[in-house]
């Protein structure tokens, strides 16, 4: 290609160097522009992102995975990482629940994303405790397993 024939097609190749330049700085600070969002917003102190709404949402949730977590330690003996779960259905719930709210006009604090990591925390920690405070707690208690140390004898 000589030249001339570049020349017709308008195709200069330092030009095109120094768009494709530009064009990798441009998504580059797209990539950041996420966290330019938050940036000028203050992080509320840890009191502050301890709200009701965060632990109602938890409570309701953490009864939910409870029963989910149970069933499949007693049906598979395995449980899956609820972690994204528990993150998904607390912002769908917080959200909406904000959403209500704010179109009432009650809406005093708008949802943080601190606040959705204190609900998923809550969750998850619970939803462990059921596998865990189910597998120490409630199976050696059976009266199978207690029958067969002779203890329910003994008592009665």
């Amino acid at each position: 290609m000589g030249k001339n024939e570049r020349e017709e097609n308008d195709f200069d190749p330092e030009n095109h160097n120094q768009e494709e330049e530009e064009k990798k700085k441009h998504l580059k600070e797209e990539e950041l522009s996420v966290e330019r969002i938050f940036e000028n917003q203050e992080v509320l102190s840890w009191r502050k992102q301890l709200t009701v709404r965060a632990f109602v949402v938890s409570f309701v949730l953490s009864i939910l995975f409870s029963f989910i977590v149970m069933k499949l330690n007693l049906t598979t003996g395995i449980i899956p990482s609820l972690n994204v779960s528990a993150g998904l259905l607390g912002f769908f719930f917080v959200k909406t629940w904000t959403k209500l709210l704010h179109k009432s006009g009650l809406l005093r604090q708008p949802f943080t994303r601190q606040e959705n990591t204190v609900i998923q925390t809550c969750v998850v920690a619970s939803s462990g405790i059921a596998y865990s405070g189910m597998l120490s707690f409630v199976l050696p208690f059976t009266t199978t397993l207690l029958s067969c140390f002779d203890i329910i004898s003994e008592i009665s």
